[in-house]
């Protein structure tokens, strides 16, 4: 007899767990909790540096922080196989280019890895683009990781250009992929934050 009572004891436990764990499901997911999780894989890390730079290159805070979780996942160190290196994944001449050009004084590329160098040259060069283009973030993007040289040519070449100023896609993969992946953080910072 006094099995029979302890196994029920044992799954009446066992269903106030499932009970708990089930609300604790229903408040996760209607109640804020999709936002914190959302939150620990889409950060708002270096926040002061970003705010800073984006603030004063004109771009959307979150435009930023997708291309940083999406380049780097907020890694300083991170080193692409193509050599594009730091927070926003940026190429040695590209960052030399930009250096020389507003004179920040930074030594390229040590300073690659430092944050604040990184975010402050890569928003800069990501605000020349977003000029360059017209204030459209995909063939920012699209000139970000494939070049702006292709991005001119692909305008030109009707296989590409969408007959509106921009285009359906590239011949690249890569930069297809790239561009989806940083247009869907920046959608889904905007939601979260």
């Amino acid at each position: 007899m006094k099995r029979k009572g302890c196994c029920l004891l044992r799954s009446t436990k066992t269903v106030v767990w499932l009970i708990i764990l089930a609300l604790a499901v229903v408040w996760f997911f209607f109640y804020g909790g999709k936002t914190m999780l959302l939150r620990y894989f889409y950060p708002k890390q270096y926040e002061e540096l970003v705010e800073k730079y984006s603030k004063e290159y004109e771009l959307d805070e979150y435009f930023v922080y997708a291309v940083i979780q999406t380049e780097s996942k907020f890694d300083p160190d991170a080193v692409s196989e193509a050599g594009a290196v730091g927070l926003m994944q940026l190429m040695e001449e590209t960052a030399r280019e930009c250096n020389e050009k507003e004179n920040f004084g930074y030594n390229i590329p040590e300073s690659l890895t430092n944050p604040e160098a990184n975010i402050r040259i890569g928003c800069y060069y990501l605000s020349r683009l977003m000029e360059i283009f017209g204030n459209d973030k995909e063939l920012a993007l699209i000139a970000y990781n494939g070049g702006i040289g292709n991005v001119s040519k692909w305008l030109d070449d009707e296989n590409f250009a969408d007959g509106k100023g921009g285009l359906d896609y590239t011949p690249y993969k890569e930069t297809n992929d790239y561009v989806d992946k940083v247009m869907r953080s920046y959608d889904i910072y905007r939601e979260i934050y």
